[in-house]
């Protein structure tokens, strides 16, 4: 907000003098003029649990993004595996900088469609506070020792809901909470086809396009890096389409979904051109065959199943330690006598980072020197 009484708007500098107009009231009146009408006001948002009172400064959703960022879970991110393990190189993306970029891209298309740019970003920065270390093999370890219906996008509302704020939970807004939720697609379409799983709000659909556009472009980066695939072996129908550079995808992938959204009648349609879907969807292909299941990222993953397998044997059968590094990762609220032992691990566990986990797992199993 300009300040300088020399070029500041008069209405605004009295509004601020004003005790009945708060900032954050100014900043929602802003939005009822700028944001379109299939954005989301942050004067409608909705919170989990009654507060005493809003903040004089910020938005709900500009809360919610300081809370998110401010999270425990958050911090752990810098040390948890996008697709190569955090200890190949400093230079390899992580949970944390795959969060950002995705942040980046949501916010950007948000403002370019005149949407609700904070929910945008509050959304993307928390939609993986509940990703397992070692990435996609931790999540689907933890489906099979712990329970087949356990996903991250779940694990992250119940990081936001239950685990943060020793068990208190982060008491965000509801379209943030439905945002976190509704992000994954797996092996799905971009938008679900079942509303159901579909996010109530434009700005939670953005952070979905948004989401797989960050991975398509940063995963082909580290794969070409670590040696997993040469550039030669990219499809070139996708290069041609989407662009040579890391630049040229982002900003074609980006332009491509502004321009082909429409209004209709009952809100914004969300939607690629059919060349560029079809270009995302090859190179989506060629990464999971390419990259994902690659023996080298495989391996690694085969390594890390049985820590995680190891570390939840050990927690079951040592719940005197379980209890104490709760205490000590700040969740022991969240063992309020109701959790059953196996869930306490696997809020546990799916908080750890990579570095964390494998220290421990080193001074539990490994032997040490008694000479």
């Amino acid at each position: 907000m300009n300040l300088n009484p020399a070029t500041a708007n008069a209405s605004s500098t009295a509004a601020l003098r004003h005790p009945g107009n708060s900032l954050r009231e100014q900043f929602e009146a802003r939005e009822q003029r700028f944001i379109s009408p299939y954005g989301c006001l942050s004067a409608s948002a909705r919170r989990r649990a009654t507060e005493a009172a809003p903040c004089p400064v910020r938005t709900a959703f500009q809360q919610d993004r300081d809370r998110i960022v401010y999270s425990n879970a958050f911090r752990r991110l810098k040390y948890k595996t996008q697709v190569f393990l955090n200890p190949l190189g400093d230079e390899y993306r992580t949970r944390l900088t795959h969060t950002f970029e995705v942040a980046q891209i949501a916010r950007t298309i948000a403002r370019a469609m005149f949407l609700n740019e904070d929910l945008a970003e509050a959304i993307a920065l928390g939609h993986d506070l509940g990703h397992t270390p070692f990435g996609h093999g931790g999540e689907t370890t933890l489906k099979e020792i712990y329970s087949p219906h356990f996903t991250h996008n779940k694990q992250s509302l119940r990081v936001v809901d239950c685990l943060e704020n020793n068990g208190q939970g982060l008491n965000l807004t509801m379209e943030v909470r439905d945002g976190i939720l509704k992000h994954s697609k797996g092996f799905g379409h971009v938008l679900p086809k079942n509303q159901a799983e579909l996010p109530i709000t434009t700005e939670g659909r953005i952070v979905r396009f948004a989401d797989i556009m960050a991975y398509l472009n940063h995963d082909l980066d580290d794969a070409i890096r670590s040696g997993v695939i040469k550039p030669s072996q990219i499809p070139d129908s996708c290069l041609r389409m989407l662009g040579r550079t890391h630049s040229e995808r982002a900003i074609h992938m980006i332009r491509d979904l502004i321009t082909n959204s429409e209004p209709t009648g009952s809100g914004l349609v969300l939607q690629l051109s059919a060349p560029v879907d079809a270009a995302m969807q090859e190179l989506r292909h060629f990464l999971y065959e390419n990259v994902y299941r690659s023996e080298k990222v495989h391996k690694e993953f085969v390594k890390a199943k049985k820590i995680l397998s190891d570390l939840y044997a050990h927690f079951l059968s040592h719940p005197a330690d379980l209890d104490k590094k709760l205490r000590a990762m700040e969740m022991h609220g969240c063992n309020d006598g109701h959790q059953p032992p196996e869930r306490l691990v696997c809020d546990l566990l799916a908080s750890m980072t990579d570095r964390y986990a494998m220290s421990l797992y080193k001074r539990l199993f490994f032997p040490t020197s008694t000479v």
